[in-house]
């Protein structure tokens, strides 16, 4: 009989996160920005069809990246999840910290126990009725979860990206001044990114109900102008 081979524990769980990792490098990156008036989700993403950025509920938003498929079904389990708990409760009780450990239990699960980790890094973003309730979460590909201050960057040359939006980044930003900060850090100082590359929508805190809203082309580069 053969002898099953014997892999450590620990290299694993570095292969599992070295695979999942050069699958998210491979994707462009996105950047959330908090400004006065609610939540700034910047994507570089040329495509109008596949989504980066989507709703899941009233006040609560969606940003993925990585492999498409993946955090698409990642996206559809939180709509269901708010839907339900909205439904069952109230809407009020359906809030984004708790979506946030669901996911980050899934995504755990999954990269523990599972051949194949997902290659994903999400952000689930919510703007409360002042600033005081705004919140971020990033959630990486193991489950582990950040809440974030101010700013958030995923994907790849994440680090470079965060290193340059910190340096522009200043609490109370319009959103003009947000969206600036977003797509100069996205695109660093050797391209510069136009309306059509880029995926944006807002949380603003001044809608009553849904506060989830695409910014379109042109007015994209109306505040970029």
């Amino acid at each position: 009989m053969n002898m099953p081979f014997y892999v450590a524990p620990e290299q694993l769980m570095k292969d599992r996160a070295d695979f999942a990792q050069k699958g998210i490098a491979r994707g462009r990156s996105l950047a959330a920005v908090e400004f006065t008036d609610g939540m700034l989700l910047c994507a570089e993403n040329p495509s109008r069809n596949l989504r980066k950025v989507s709703e899941i509920y009233d006040r609560i938003a969606f940003a993925g990246v990585g492999r498409y498929n993946e955090y698409d079904q990642l996206r559809i389990a939180g709509i269901r999840h708010a839907d339900i708990k909205g439904y069952t409760y109230s809407r009020d009780d359906v809030d984004s910290q708790a979506l946030a450990n669901q996911y980050a239990q899934m995504l755990g699960q999954i990269f523990t126990h599972e051949t194949k980790p997902l290659e994903v890094e999400i952000l689930v973003a919510s703007v409360g009725f002042d600033t005081a309730g705004d919140r971020l979460f990033h959630i990486r590909y193991d489950g582990s979860v950040t809440d974030e201050e101010g700013f958030a960057v995923l994907g790849g040359e994440a680090e470079a990206i965060r290193e340059r939006l910190g340096a522009s980044y200043s609490a109370g930003m319009s959103l003009e001044e947000g969206l600036r900060a977003a797509v100069s850090a996205l695109a660093g100082d050797e391209r510069r990114l136009s309306s059509s590359e880029l995926e944006v929508a807002v949380l603003d805190r001044l809608d009553s109900g849904r506060c989830f809203r695409r910014l379109e082309n042109g007015e994209i580069d109306d505040l970029l102008s």
